[in-house]
């Protein structure tokens, strides 16, 4: 293996995106940066730089431990990234009525209200 990877087939070896194509495409739409700045898909990297992957709203932080260039075995490929991304929020709660319950009282208003930020 060597020193350095491009950073979409590095993305796609290690299972980020499902196909090199939509790794170029992240890469290309902004939503990958190597060490902060932002990553075209030939971008080469190499062990200890930060990759920070943006996937629905969120992003994930990644750190090369070893670049590789072919997709590998499971094992392999969670040996060659480290993950730094924080745990996310809880998804937050929806108030949910079933259709045709009529007016909530008053204290249903309420809990909804509070569900919503609104106290």
């Amino acid at each position: 293996m060597s020193d350095t990877a491009r950073v979409d087939a590095w993305l796609w070896a290690i299972r980020i995106y499902k196909t090199r194509t939509l790794a170029t495409d992240a890469c290309k739409a902004g939503h990958v940066k190597v060490n902060s700045a932002s990553a075209k898909p030939a971008q080469t990297i190499k062990a200890g730089d930060e990759v920070r992957v943006r996937i629905d709203g969120f992003d994930r932080i990644l750190v090369v431990r070893q670049t590789i260039s072919k997709r590998v075995g499971a094992p392999l490929a969670a040996a060659a990234v480290e993950e730094r991304t924080p745990p996310r929020d809880p998804v937050p709660r929806i108030a949910v009525r079933d259709r045709g319950a009529g007016r909530p009282t008053k204290r249903e208003r309420r809990e909804i209200d509070r569900l919503r930020g609104r106290d």
